[in-house]
């Protein structure tokens, strides 16, 4: 059987949710794998679920070619924690040049302060990440969030660096963790035709949370401070809680493969408010088979190579990425702009990443992605040395700050949607876990060499010729990613 999940579009190899096939299961005998459907609109291997002629009944429906209510509800709030995610990263970029004046820490400190959350991330992403495979993912969000929370408190009301450090590492392990959970969320209520553009517009959240808290910062921090801003970033997580407790729904894969308690009435619920037909009973569960569960379901079946890619371009992507986040603020100033202005450059990098992002989703459903990504990335490696070898004015500085955004995230970005077409439901948030997770050594890595770099009086030009070489690197890695032809 082909592998049910393409890399190419939709994701989906069957236009409905479910397909009769329990009959072929049935002559398949005990031991071997068995069809079950995906919420995501996929049909999915899986040895641990039998297929039941009630469950079989829903045979005749389609994936709906329009968005419902609910479907539109749940990429929106995960678009909204995704802008809280650039908030909570990005701030402490802006709020960097008043921070070291006041604490007079040195770059190469400053550069373990962005590294701690990153860190973080990577800790979130590899180690917490995967248990939404096993505990659903709307209550492994809400946990993360609460960790968010509390831990952007501790951040505005530090009192030394490595009190800093340790919150912003707690920040970082609920932003891991949300990521990808809120990811695989997007791409199983998502409509099949519309599911690449779905995961990579919610990507696009990122930069939006982070170009508005560049205005706001560059506006504010002068008068209130940089605690203030921090403060601030709290609130608004603590505000987000009550609408994921509210209006969050849990995935109705998880529910139809994990069964928790009422899952045939809560699974029924969700499919009739995303337009699907409910099931009249639950398929027949079976013992889990470990091979395809956890990190082995993600490196098995034909998965090792392009896992190992995925993994080799988020290390190399976010090593240029987060040297560029991180930094561009600062580098601006290096380059001759005002406190002020540099800010504003962060900004309009961000209000790049925002149109990057969206349109590299758009244009995914014509072109294949891992050549899209591979285009994006060798233009930002473009972009960035021009940035860095180029003396220009203000506003040429800026547009090239729009471009390095636009090319940088919306390449790197579409490792998203790679990612979720790539690994089947039943491993999806663990794949995407330890993709991101295993990439934040590169996450890590560039923030602190650029600290270094800036430290040692290396040429502008240089350090951004060297972190254009891991971006095209990224892009050739993501353009050879292949789903195993079969199981």
């Amino acid at each position: 059987m082909k592998h049910p999940e393409s890399i190419n579009g939709s994701g989906t190899a069957a236009p409905g949710y479910y397909r009769r096939e329990a009959s072929a299961g049935k002559r398949m005998g005990k031991g071997a794998s068995m069809v079950s459907y995906s919420a995501a609109g996929s049909v999915s291997v899986r040895p641990y679920v039998t297929v039941s002629g009630a469950a079989a009944n829903a045979g005749d429906t389609h994936d709906g070619a329009g968005w419902t209510s609910r479907q539109i509800l749940v990429v929106a709030i995960c678009f909204m924690l995704n802008m809280l995610d650039g908030m909570d990263v990005l701030i402490l970029s802006y709020i960097a040049p008043a921070l070291s004046i006041d604490w007079k820490v040195s770059p190469q400190s400053l550069g373990v302060v962005f590294s701690a959350s990153l860190a973080g991330m990577a800790a979130g992403g590899l180690l917490i990440a995967p248990l939404a495979d096993k505990f659903g993912r709307r209550r492994l969000i809400l946990a993360a969030v609460t960790m968010m929370t509390v831990a952007m408190f501790g951040s505005a009301f530090a009192g030394s660096i490595v009190e800093l450090i340790a919150s912003r590492f707690v920040v970082g392990i609920g932003i891991g963790t949300v990521l990808a959970s809120m990811a695989a969320l997007t791409a199983e209520y998502a409509p099949a035709r519309h599911r690449t553009f779905a995961v990579g517009f919610l990507q696009a959240g990122y930069p939006v949370g982070a170009t508005i808290t560049g205005f706001v910062v560059a506006s504010n921090i002068d008068s209130h401070g940089w605690q203030a801003m921090l403060l601030g970033a709290a609130v608004l997580c603590l505000f987000a809680l009550p609408l994921i407790w509210i209006a969050l729904p849990e995935s109705v894969d998880f529910l139809i493969s994990r069964q928790p308690k009422n899952a045939l009435a809560r699974a029924n619920k969700l499919l009739v408010s995303i337009g699907r037909p409910a099931l009249d009973a639950l398929p027949e569960l079976c013992e889990a088979d470990a091979q395809r569960l956890g990190l082995r379901g993600v490196l098995g079946h034909g998965r090792a190579p392009g896992t190992f890619l995925l993994w080799m371009a988020t290390i190399f992507g976010f090593m240029t990425l987060y040297f560029v986040i991180s930094w561009i603020p600062k580098m601006a100033m290096e380059a001759g702009l005002p406190t002020t202005d540099a800010i504003y450059a962060g900004a309009v990098y961000n209000i790049g990443a925002f149109i990057g992002i969206t349109s590299i989703g758009l244009a995914a459903s014509r072109f294949r992605l891992g050549r899209l990504i591979l285009t994006y990335l060798v233009l930002a490696a473009g972009a960035l040395i021009v940035f860095g070898a180029v003396s220009m004015p203000i506003g040429a500085t800026l547009l090239t700050a729009f471009f390095i955004g636009a090319f940088i995230q919306g390449g790197f970005n579409g490792c998203y949607p790679l990612a979720t077409a790539f690994y089947p439901a039943e491993v999806r948030s663990t794949g995407l876990g330890w993709a991101m997770g295993v990439g934040r050594i590169g996450a890590v890595i560039g923030p602190m060499l650029g600290g270094f770099l800036l430290s040692e009086k290396v040429p502008l030009s240089t350090i951004f010729a060297i972190f254009a070489v891991p971006a095209i690197l990224a892009g050739v890695c993501a353009s050879l990613v292949r789903a195993p032809a079969q199981h």
